[in-house]
């Protein structure tokens, strides 16, 4: 069976999600659509809205055959990391093609861009190490190296979609048998916007909306509107325990943090006392240096108690675990399990704790957001719609 795969958040799967995957099917000719999803714990820094057995549901109603998990150790990086995490698992998994979206205005052949990207990073890398004192995010340090080493392939860096396109294409052209790249032009409001307009809108505005009490069932499929009405949760549900562990970590502890870096922990701990909620701590710590999306990764390693020895040692256990499938997507996997390029989870037990502690960890962390989210690892098998 063909298959062709998508790596994506689900934060939560709306209506530009669905036409995505509609259009992966039609312009890959494939029968089984795959979806890498992040797990509980998501890019930009922040818990997902929904728990990740939910939007595997919302995704599995909704076109997609297969649903595995990029776990914790991928989906909660910047694009780099988060681009070879997905790309590894949809190729572990057989796919012949991925599709992406992007938000480039230009028709872009992304493998030959990715081949140029593999080709030139040691320039890329000498290049960002001469902005490391500027303040400049990774995406505006991606824009200037490329401007400098090609001005045809300068880019925008307010396209989050067309940076993580480029983060899949250099991964892609790595592999031994690269996958077919087929970009798909987002349709509707940006990836930011805030806009509730007509069928489509962003995941950011379909949050913001439902945290506001407002309704969304013009711009979101059936069940991801019933799932919005039970269990959801935000920065600001997490902020107690953000707020302990901050106060009750010395300083040297927190500099075992992944990722903690050039006295943020000072930072930190000056500014958490004050701040009476989530919303008015990162107003307080994030600055032209350190964006919110850095900041809010680093809280949410602070948060799950991530330190860079357990971050280097889940980059070495990968495996596909899996979330939920349709008939088509059960099929799939009886019929390609065996040559899959990792080994498969299916459910968790003694053994997947010890050989995956940081996800189990996460997920423990994200059920303390809501009563009601139920248990996210033990006596879970995949959704089968």
């Amino acid at each position: 069976m063909r298959a062709s795969g998508v790596i994506a958040e689900y934060n939560p799967f709306h209506n530009g999600h669905r036409y995505h995957v509609e259009k992966a099917r039609e312009i890959s000719h494939a029968e089984v659509i795959i979806a890498v999803m992040s797990g509980n714990f998501l890019q930009r820094g922040e818990p997902a809205i929904i728990d990740k057995w939910s939007r595997a549901n919302e995704a599995l109603h909704n076109g997609v055959d297969l649903v595995v998990e990029l776990p914790i150790q991928w989906s909660l990086q910047a694009a780099d990391y988060f681009g070879k995490g997905g790309i590894t698992l949809l190729n572990a998994l057989g796919c012949e093609s991925i599709c992406f979206g992007t938000d480039s205005e230009d028709t872009i052949d992304y493998e030959q861009l990715g081949a140029f990207l593999n080709q030139h990073q040691k320039q890329i890398d000498a290049i960002f190490l001469s902005f490391e004192k500027d303040n400049l995010t990774y995406a505006q340090k991606m824009a200037m190296a490329l401007k400098q080493l090609d001005a045809s392939l300068a880019i925008n860096a307010d396209q989050p979609n067309h940076l993580l396109a480029m983060s899949y294409a250099k991964e892609n052209m790595q592999l031994d048998h690269p996958m077919k790249l087929q970009a798909i032009k987002r349709k509707g409001a940006s990836h930011l916007s805030k806009k509730i307009e007509a069928h489509f809108a962003s995941a950011t505005a379909i949050r913001q909306a439902v945290f506001q009490g407002k309704q969304v069932e013009d711009v979101v499929p059936n069940q991801t509107r019933l799932d919005l009405q039970n269990s959801i949760v935000s920065w600001e549900d997490y902020w107690p325990y953000l707020k302990y562990r901050i106060q009750s970590s010395s300083l040297e502890e927190l500099r075992e943090i992944y990722q903690m870096s050039e006295g943020l922990e000072y930072r930190l701990k000056e500014k958490v006392t004050a701040s009476l909620s989530f919303s008015e701590f990162i107003n307080q710590v994030k600055s032209k240096r350190y964006t919110q999306t850095r900041i809010q990764r680093l809280l949410c390693y602070i948060l799950l108690n991530i330190k860079e020895k357990e971050m280097e040692a889940a980059w070495q256990t990968n495996a596909i675990r899996i979330l939920g499938y349709t008939d088509k997507g059960k099929d799939y996997l009886n019929l390609s399990k065996k040559e899959f390029l990792l080994p498969t989870i299916s459910k968790i037990g003694k053994q997947e704790v010890q050989q995956y502690p940081m996800m189990v960890k996460s997920d423990r962390i994200f059920q303390m957001g809501n009563k009601a989210i139920r248990e996210q690892n033990f006596g879970r098998f995949p959704v089968h719609v």
